[in-house]
């Protein structure tokens, strides 16, 4: 029985990531589909982009919040052990099903976001040291380059190294999660590596908070 109960908390995850922050408030807040805009991400970085923080800082909350609690639903199953490997497994998966929702949402048309803020709230949900050195990672490569993307890509790849060498062989099931998350990340940036290699990626404008035209280069 509890494996289908199990079953029934895995498309509650998938559920829960496809809720799409960026498009649905885009559209309560400024009227448009971020989609139409930029590089047409349902992410953060492109609402912070092109419909300023104010919009942005709320989708980077609700997509982190909705990573994070998807894997918590591991919790909710009956007679699951607290601390056991099958229940690392199960938030493994719930976190998988949240990230795939997230880049693949059945509410809007199966065109989601990359998996950043969502990723970040999985992670730290699963394993809150390695999330927050992976953070910083995103703060300097963010700050030294001024590309989200690239940032967002150093922090992914950094994951599960640091995974290696705090759990080194010990945890085999986080550490390929962490390579998944890594992989995801780099697999959706492939435009942006593109355009960082032909020197077209678009800098973020630091402590701006002016709304920005539909016009400007895609992020």
């Amino acid at each position: 029985m509890n494996i289908w109960i199990s079953i029934g908390f895995l498309v509650i995850a998938y559920l829960m990531g496809s809720v799409s922050s960026a498009v649905w408030l885009g559209k309560i807040m400024r009227g448009v589909d971020v989609r139409e805009l930029g590089s047409g991400n349902a992410g953060f970085a492109n609402v912070i982009r092109h419909l300023g923080p104010w919009v942005g800082i709320p989708v980077l909350i609700i997509d982190t919040l909705k990573g994070y609690f998807a894997v918590q639903l591991a919790y909710l199953i009956p007679g699951i052990d607290s601390g056991s490997e099958q229940l690392q497994m199960w938030q493994i998966l719930f976190g998988i099903a949240a990230l795939i929702g997230h880049l693949f949402p059945i509410y809007t048309g199966f065109r989601g976001g990359k998996g950043v803020a969502t990723g970040l709230g999985i992670v730290l949900a699963l394993y809150p040291v390695g999330a927050l050195l992976s953070f910083v990672v995103f703060l300097i490569a963010f700050l030294a380059s001024r590309y989200w993307s690239l940032g967002s890509m150093m922090a992914g790849i950094s994951f599960p190294l640091f995974v290696l060498l705090l759990f080194p062989g010990s945890n085999a099931p986080l550490s390929i999660f962490s390579w998944i998350v890594a992989a995801v990340l780099l697999i959706t940036h492939q435009k942006n590596i593109d355009r960082i290699l032909k020197g077209k990626e678009r800098k973020a404008r630091l402590f701006s908070l002016r709304n920005k035209n539909q016009g400007q280069n895609p992020t």
